[in-house]
């Protein structure tokens, strides 16, 4: 088949969490919003924020993101307009398939 080709990407799953910034205030958040949401829509557009809540306890971002590593997410987060004047910063939790599940079927794997 010529002119075909594979492009294979190897990517991984990671866990954002949100931390406000101690002693911040909502009128410093205000005037980055709107970027903020355009800067996030644009991450999910290329693929990189797959899933975005915020928590039902507290006003902070939750975010799932497929980077190629913990790096790339950082990297990423850190475009963040709130991010870049200081206000928050993320938690970054690599995520690996669970492997409990094979003990349904015999011995895990090393």
């Amino acid at each position: 088949m010529a002119g075909f080709s594979i492009k294979i990407v190897i990517s991984m799953k990671i866990l954002a969490l949100e931390k406000e910034i101690p002693n911040t205030t909502p009128e410093q958040f205000a005037p980055h919003l709107k970027a903020e949401a355009a800067r996030v829509w644009e991450l999910y557009k290329s693929g990189h924020i797959r899933e975005i809540y915020f928590r039902g306890d507290r006003n902070e971002a939750v975010l799932i993101l497929e980077c190629a590593d913990v790096e790339e997410a950082n990297y990423l987060l850190g475009t963040l307009p709130l991010v870049q004047a200081g206000l928050i910063e993320f938690e970054v939790i690599p995520l690996v398939p669970y492997p409990g599940l094979e003990r349904l079927f015999g011995e895990p794997s090393p």
